[in-house]
C-alpha cells in the first residue's frame, strides 16, 4: 500500500521561463513526487520504477498524466501546468465529498421510468442512452450552456417528438442582445445569414434588407426573427423536444469543432448533439417504419417534418461532477456551475439549524 502525508506531497512546478506548462522531454526537479501522487491515484502503476538520477518527465509518467487528466475533465495532452497540479492536490476528503454529493442528488432522481432514458450530465458533457436492462447503449459528447451566463438547466421531462429540418426561432434574449446590433450595423445581416423576420403568428416580413421600420419593431419586441432550416442552420438538421419552460432541447449543430475540446460548455442553454444520427436511430427505434435508411431520407429531405414518438422517452438533464462509468474507473469533474458548493452550503445550514 502507498501512503502520503498530505503536508509534503503538494506539488511544485518548476519555474518555466518561456511557458506555463511543463512538457514532455523536460526537466522536472519534483519528478519523484509527482510519480508518488500518481501512483497513490492509481494512474501510475505501483510496480514502476523511476530513475533517480533523471528528472525528465517523459514515458510511463507522462502517460499516467494523461489518464489523470482524462479522469478529471482536463485535456489530456499531458502538459503538466497549474490546473492539473490544483487537481493533483486535491485531498482525498475533497473527493469524497464529491461523491456524496452526487449519491445525495441521485436520491432526488425517479429510479423506475415506463421506458428507458435519456441522461446529460452537465459537468461530464455527455449524453446516455440505455437499453431496456439498463445497459448503456449510446454515449455521446455534448456541448450545454455557458457557466455564469446561459446555464443549461437540471431538470426531468418527456421527449415527444423530433423536427428535422427545423427553424430555429431566435430567443428573445439573442435577439436583443446580439441579433439587433448586428443588423444595426448592417441591415443585410438577415439576408446574408439565412434569416427572415416574422410576426408571431408566423408570417414572412422579411427575409431581406430590414428597412428602420421593422428594425423599430424588432427592437420593442412587436417581431421575431428565425433562421431558416437548412445545414448552416444553428440547430442543425434535428432537433429533440422535450417541452419544459426553460424552452431547452437537444439538437444538432453546424459548428462541430467544439466536440473537440475537453470544456464543452458554450452553448446558450440547449444541448448540441456530437453524434445526431445515432440518437435519432435510438429515440425513434419504437416508431414503425423508421428504419436507419428512412432516418437518413429525412436528413437529407430539405424540408421539415415532424415525427411525433409512439412512446415518450425520459429526460434527465443531471449535474453530478463525479461519475463511475461501466467502462473505467471513477472520474471527478470541474464543478463548472458551482452547483457543488451551492449544495454543500445547503447542507451545512440544514446540520446547523438541526443540530
Amino acid at each position: 500500500m502507498i501512503t502520503l502525508d498530505p503536508s509534503t506531497t503538494a506539488l511544485v512546478l518548476i519555474d518555466l521561463v518561456v511557458a506555463n506548462y511543463l512538457r514532455p522531454g523536460q526537466s522536472y526537479d519534483a519528478l519523484p513526487k509527482l510519480a508518488a501522487r500518481l501512483k497513490f491515484l492509481g494512474d501510475l502503476p505501483s510496480v514502476t520504477s523511476i530513475p533517480p538520477d533523471s528528472p525528465l518527465y517523459q514515458g510511463a509518467v507522462v502517460d499516467a498524466v494523461k489518464r489523470f487528466q482524462q479522469r478529471h475533465g482536463l485535456e489530456a495532452a499531458g502538459k503538466l501546468g497549474p490546473q492539473t497540479i490544483d487537481e493533483l492536490n486535491r485531498p482525498i476528503s475533497f473527493r469524497v465529498r464529491q461523491l456524496q454529493l452526487v449519491l445525495e442528488r441521485w436520491r432526488w432522481l425517479p429510479h423506475n421510468f415506463d421506458e428507458p432514458p435519456v441522461v446529460v450530465n452537465i459537468p461530464e458533457f455527455i449524453l446516455r442512452a440505455y437499453d431496456n436492462q439498463g445497459h448503456q447503449i449510446l454515449r455521446i459528447r455534448v456541448v450545454v450552456g455557458r457557466a455564469m451566463r446561459t446555464e443549461t438547466p437540471v431538470l426531468e421531462e418527456d421527449m415527444k417528438y423530433v423536427v428535422f429540418w427545423p427553424y430555429w426561432n431566435v430567443p428573445p434574449s439573442i435577439l436583443r442582445n446580439e441579433i439587433v446590433p448586428k443588423i444595426t450595423k448592417d441591415l443585410a445581416y438577415i439576408q446574408k445569414n439565412n434569416y427572415e423576420v416574422v410576426t408571431f403568428a408566423g408570417k414572412l416580413v422579411t427575409d431581406g434588407i430590414v428597412n428602420e421600420e421593422v428594425l423599430a419593431q424588432l427592437r420593442a419586441g412587436k417581431l421575431m426573427v428565425r433562421q431558416k432550416p437548412g445545414p448552416k442552420n444553428a440547430l442543425g438538421l434535428i432537433k429533440f423536444i422535450f417541452p419544459n419552460s426553460n424552452n431547452v432541447y437537444l439538437h444538432s449543430t453546424p459548428s462541430t469543432s467544439l466536440f473537440s475540446q475537453s470544456r464543452r460548455d458554450f452553448s446558450h442553454g440547449c444541448i448540441r448533439v456530437e453524434n445526431p444520427a445515432a440518437l435519432a436511430e435510438w429515440v425513434l427505434r419504437n416508431n414503425p417504419g423508421w428504419t436507419p435508411e428512412k432516418i437518413d431520407a429525412a436528413f437529407k429531405a430539405e424540408k421539415e417534418q415532424q415525427v411525433n414518438l409512439t412512446k415518450t422517452i425520459p429526460v434527465l438533464i443531471v449535474y453530478g461532477t463525479a461519475v463511475v462509468p461501466e467502462e473505467g474507473p471513477v472520474e471527478f469533474l470541474p464543478d463548472i456551475y458551482g452547483m457543488d458548493k451551492s449544495l454543500e452550503k445547503l447542507i451545512n445550514e440544514a446540520y446547523a439549524l438541526k443540530y
